[in-house]
Parts: C-alpha cells; structure tokens; sequence
C-alpha cells in the first residue's frame, strides 16, 4: 500500500521525530539561558481580546471570514468558532498613563470591529460565553475555516477516540456529547502578557497563580453555557472538557488534562517548558525546518518554533511564551483567565488589578506561596469559578490558612496590594487609581458580569419569557449597556 499513513493523518514516524525536536529545542533554550542571552528586560505587557459576533437579536453570527476580509488591518484575526474573532493589541511598557492608552486603543478598535461587523448584520460582543450559543450550532461546520483549526480537532478526536463529553453540574445541569471540539469555540476570554527576565519568570508565574482566584472572582462574566446558568465564571471547566482529549479510562488513572491549573509552584521558567514536553503527547507533530543547534552554533537565535506549537496545546491558565523579536528572544506570561468584557472599562480595570497584584505579590521578600498550600490554590481557583465574588477564599494569616469572602479579601488585602504593585512599575496615581476604583466598586456592590447576567436572566423569566426569549433579551440588553461605558456594578438590572 506504500507508505504508511496512520489514521490520525500524520505517518507513524511524525511523533517520534516531533519529540526529539521537542527536546533539541529544550536543550537550546538552557542554551540560550546560560549564555544570558534575554537581553531586552523592558517591562512590556501586550492584551489580547476575543469577541463574539452576534445578529441584532443576540443570537451568534457565522460570519467571521466576511468581517475580517472586509477589514484593512492586521489587528484582527479568526478564532475557532466563525463567531468569534480576535483583537492582538500592542505591545505597551508598563508604566505611566498605560491603562488609559490601552483602554482607548482598545475603544477605537470595537468601534472599528463593530463597522465592519455591521455590515454583516453583526455586532461584536465582550463576554465569556455567548449566552444564546446552543449545543446544536457547535457542529464541525461551526469551526472556522483553515487547516489548522481541522488538524487540532481530528486529533483530539482521535486522542480521544470517542464522542466528547460535558457534564458540568452549577445552578442547573448541562450534560451533552458532540462529535467535535466546536463547543471549545464558545469560550472567549482576555489574555494579558508579561515580558519578564529569565530570574523573575518563576517568581511572576507563582504570582499569577495565587491571584488568578481573586481574578475570577472578581470578573466572572460566563454563567450560561447552551442555555444552562452553570458557574459564574463557567469557562474554565467547560474549556477543560470540551478540549479533554484523554477517553475517561485514563482520566480516571489520573492522567492530566490538556486545560491545566498545574500541581506545584516553579523553580525555573524551564519547569513548565519540561513538564508540557513530559507529560502531553503532541497533537500537532509537524516539523520546521530549522534546526535549533544549528542556528545556536552560527550565532543566531533560534525560533524554537515546534516547542512554542507543541506549548499551544497545553492550555494552562497561566502560559510561559518564548518569542523573539528583532533577532532577540524573550519570556513572557501569559494569564488566561478572565472572560472578555463586560465593558471596555471593567476589561482594562482587570489588567490594572492583574498586573499591580501579580508585581506585589511577586515583589515580597516572604512569598505567599511558601505559606499557601498549591492545592489551596487550585481549590481557591475552583470555588472562585463555581461561586464569583460570592466565593470564600483561603488565604495565609498569622494562624495559617484562612476563608475569607472574595470581596473582603480584595478589598481589604489583595486591592492594596495591586495599588503598591501599579507603584512600583510607575503607573501614574490618576491611572492607578481610576481602574483600580472600579475592582472596589465590584467588591462594594457584590455585582460582576455574571451577577448582572443571570439577575436580569431571572426577571426576564418571573415576567413570563421562556429561556431562549430572556436569554436574547440578556443579550441585547447586555450589548446597550456595554456601550455606554458605564461599569457592570452600576448597571441597572431592569431588563
């Protein structure tokens, strides 16, 4: 028959040669490492937004080739779903008016996205899961088009080898199985990216995992999922079972899911490197053809380019990146989170938050997370998502670990600490303290996007609306209030 094709398209060879790349790419990176070759230590943060596309009644918009074709910028680019698209923003140093920059950068390119989706009887929308997405739309036909978007889901598929499987259980049950990965495609979050020095790689990363509960809690925006009200921020356990390419025999041995919060703090930025090489088989084994050592031995920098796809498909929360950039690599974090939106003004008062936190927490000469249990930190994470600022969170105190209410937590602890850490990267007082007031307003009223979500989702129903009519009315109601600026916790709850 010639040569030999496995049935998951790639010859039966391509792993093998993939992992052997996988750890030459290793080998240069402790290469690049040792020479000190991470020389540009700027502090530069870079966002990226993922948003949905909706009709003017709320429901989901298969159009994202249309828009982006019709767009004249690079800026934007297709997501998973033919829904969604993405917004790469800038890279900007962290210090002075930043937030504010972003936040107008940010308003000038929803205002361009919405023109240009407007003319497709489309508009685009910043929350976590479109909550007029039904089961029956995530059809292989739902996923945009491209190769790449095709392979990853054939291998999934056939990692898995059997239908996916999503059973989330929250203030109602959603239980389903799809034949595809197109339910990952209703997920859409914010990423916010940290370049950092090879030393305070480990120290950032540790950082980003204590604060990511205090993130969630605090900016949960994704409680309905195909018309279920599940978690308040239901994202993450969605994302993790609808990319699950394990079959349930080696989950139940405890083999570790793709979507990953991670088992311990790090040393070095090359532990997650290593672990995502260790522990996941690739999904994509295809070869470049550079060769690491040769660029090392000509005194170039290498792209390193198979070990940052293969990094791709490891879906931790918190992502190392290596990148090069003019001929010289970097690091960075990449914290995944947060769902997008509600506003303009509540997603840029959650990078204030993220970085000013991350940086005091990374800062203190007696880290937290030689106080706070990493299984404590998962847990926190989880209940954060179940439960939104409603969640009771541990935290380290003179007794040792203690609960306290997300809100009282941020208020009171976590909020100062963001404030010393926007200080310390020289973020000006008026930016600091705008975005930052807006993190306390939440904690004030008790209200996130998902709060306002559900509670206008109820009223809807008490005034007689089955669930897919309040639903739309969610939604629509949602997108006038996201353009007014105002921030969700002054939002009216009249539907």
């Amino acid at each position: 028959m010639g040569e030999k094709v496995a049935a998951d398209r790639f010859d039966l060879t391509a792993r093998a040669r993939f992992r052997d790349r996988l750890r030459a790419c290793l080998d240069a990176l402790d290469t690049l490492l040792a020479e000190e070759r991470f020389r540009d230590t700027r502090d530069r943060i870079g966002v990226e937004v993922e948003l949905c596309l909706a009709d003017s009644d709320g429901s989901p918009r298969m159009v994202n080739e249309a828009v982006l074709g019709r767009m004249a910028t690079r800026d934007f680019q297709s997501e998973l779903g033919k829904f969604t698209i993405e917004l790469n923003m800038s890279p900007h140093e962290l210090a002075g008016g930043v937030f504010e920059d972003l936040a107008e950068e940010l308003r000038i390119a929803l205002r361009y996205a919405d023109r240009m989706a407007g003319e497709f009887d489309a508009q685009v929308v910043m929350t976590g899961v479109l909550p007029t997405i039904t089961a029956e739309q995530m059809v292989p036909g739902s996923l945009s088009l491209g190769d790449r978007y095709t392979l990853l889901n054939d291998q999934i598929m056939a990692a898995r080898g059997e239908a996916i499987n999503l059973d989330i259980t929250g203030a109602e049950r959603l239980h389903r199985s799809f034949d595809s990965i197109a339910p990952e495609s209703a997920c859409t979050s914010v990423q916010f990216h940290l370049q950092v020095t090879p030393e305070r790689f480990a120290p950032v990363w540790n950082a980003a995992q204590v604060a990511a509960a205090a993130q969630v809690a605090l900016g949960a925006n994704a409680p309905f999922v195909f018309g279920r009200e599940l978690w308040h921020e239901s994202r993450p356990i969605f994302f993790l079972q609808a990319t699950d390419a394990r079959p349930p025999e080696l989950a139940a041995q405890g083999v570790r899911p793709r979507a990953w919060f991670g088992e311990r703090w790090i040393d070095s930025v090359t532990d997650l490197f290593q672990e995502s090489v260790r522990y996941f088989p690739a999904l994509l084994p295809l070869l470049g053809d550079e060769d690491p050592k040769a660029v090392l031995a000509a005194g170039g920098t290498p792209a390193l380019g198979e070990l940052a796809l293969h990094n791709g498909t490891v879906y931790r929360w918190n992502r190392p990146v290596y990148a090069v950039v003019d001929g010289v690599p970097h690091l960075r974090v990449e914290n995944r989170v947060l769902s997008t939106g509600p506003t303009v003004l509540d997603t840029i008062a959650n990078a204030a938050f993220y970085y000013g936190l991350v940086r005091a927490l990374a800062d203190e000469p007696e880290p937290v997370w030689r106080r706070l249990p990493f299984a404590q930190a998962e847990r926190n994470f989880l209940a954060a998502c179940r439960h939104g600022i409603g969640a009771r969170l541990g935290w380290p105190g003179p007794a040792g670990v203690r609960e306290l209410p997300a809100a009282e937590l941020v208020a009171e602890i976590l909020l100062p600490l963001a404030a010393s850490g926007l200080d310390a990267w020289g973020v000006t007082p008026a930016d600091r303290d705008r975005y930052l007031s807006v993190i306390e307003g939440r904690c004030r009223r008790g209200v996130t996007g998902a709060g306002w979500q559900t509670a206008v989702y109820h009223q809807l129903v008490a005034d007689g609306k089955d669930r897919a009519t309040a639903l739309r009315g969610v939604v629509r109601r949602y997108c006038e209030l996201a353009r007014t600026e105002t921030p969700v916790h002054d939002w009216p709850t009249s539907a």
